[in-house]
């Protein structure tokens, strides 16, 4: 999946957060059913690194066993970098909202 492809599919999940009825049930992390919402955005972002992850391991293989253009390999590796540092800068942020929450007086 390319950056911009990456990039697209999130702007999508966004938009359809914006259409209520347009999300589906998503599996949650604990077994729960929850609407599509923000657990399915998440469910998707980590579905989408995962991809990004194993397509970059399989183009290194292929270039491994000399199949596969450097070139190929060393762009399928830049996107799944790039896609691994995007969620983990959306991670810190969460957790940086979570506990500025916690501080905030009840």
């Amino acid at each position: 999946m390319t950056t911009s492809a990456f990039a697209a599919g999130a702007y999508g999940a966004a938009q359809s957060l914006a259409r209520p009825g347009a999300a589906k049930p998503v599996q949650g992390a604990q077994g729960l059913t929850a609407p599509g919402g923000f657990t399915g955005f998440l469910q998707q972002s980590l579905d989408s690194v995962a991809q990004s992850g194993a397509q970059a391991d399989r183009a290194a293989l292929s270039a491994a066993t000399g199949k596969a253009n450097v070139v190929d390999v060393v762009t399928a590796v830049a996107e799944s970098e790039t896609a691994l540092q995007t969620l983990v800068a959306v991670r810190d942020r969460v957790i940086s909202a979570y506990e500025e929450i916690m501080r905030m007086p009840i």
